[in-house]
């Protein structure tokens, strides 16, 4: 019904600067909520940063600063510009989109397949 395609990822070093895409494609109505997530091995999946359809966004402490969500609603895609990045930034990122399914007409939470980001000290 919805795919999600991330682009972006890949190795970087310590105070460098990587951007992330995910671009939404598939039965759209419309687009609520867009976040990133990543999960780092042997920790749990944490939220990154989120974006409301009116432009809210929300932020994890750790990223306050350096990180930056923003949206292209005509193109579907939500973008995470990371700059400063730090070795404990090194994860799996993966984007998160509700979304108003077109032939169902409900809300439903979609994954991205995963990037992988690795910061190098």
């Amino acid at each position: 019904q919805v795919q999600l395609v991330e682009t972006g990822g890949g190795l970087v070093q310590a105070g460098g600067s990587l951007r992330l895409s995910c671009a939404a494609s598939g039965s759209i109505f419309s687009i609520n909520t867009m976040g990133w997530y990543r999960q780092a091995p042997g920790k749990q999946r944490e939220l990154v940063a989120a974006i409301t359809g009116g432009g809210i966004t929300n932020y994890a402490d750790s990223v306050k600063g350096r990180f930056t969500i923003s949206r292209d609603s005509a193109k579907s895609t939500v973008y995470l510009q990371m700059n400063s990045l730090k070795p404990e930034d090194t994860a799996v990122y993966y984007c998160s989109i509700k979304v108003i399914v077109a032939t169902i007409g409900l809300l439903n939470n979609y994954w991205g397949q995963g990037t992988q980001v690795t910061v190098s000290s």
